[in-house]
């Protein structure tokens, strides 16, 4: 018809199809990979021996304690230096937000890092003098 206004058809609707396909297994955000696995079992393992050895470890705590918070420490100096990876991939994607909140995270885990890794030190030094 001549004079009638055209009407516009609607904009084609994004079906699984031609949605990207995320490759491997997720946990929300989180991508699951060998090393995660790695670190989660070495953070939740060091936490419950750290745990163990002061409630019921009466001899030699010290040295057993260093332990444990020397692998809680090298468990958060992975998360510290995962986060800043990940934080360069987001920066270089324009994704500011991501960035930032990785790059919190990393920071706190580094300082854990390295109050763990201080006290292991402290510990030896204390238990070989």
């Amino acid at each position: 018809m001549p004079g009638a206004p055209a009407q516009a058809s609607p904009p084609p609707a994004q079906t699984m199809a031609s949605m990207p396909r995320r490759r491997g297994i997720y946990l929300g955000p989180l991508k699951i990979t060998p090393a995660v696995v790695l670190v989660a079992i070495a953070l939740i393992g060091s936490a419950a021996f750290i745990v163990y050895v002061t409630l019921r470890v009466e001899d030699g705590q010290i040295p057993l304690l260093g332990a444990g918070f020397g692998v809680m420490g090298a468990c958060f100096a992975a998360i510290a230096i995962g986060s800043l990876v990940e934080m360069w991939r987001a920066a270089s994607r324009a994704r500011a937000g991501r960035a930032l909140g990785l790059a919190i995270i990393g920071g706190v885990a580094g300082l854990i890092a390295i109050g763990c890794l201080t006290f292991t030190a402290l510990a030896t030094m204390v238990w070989n003098t």
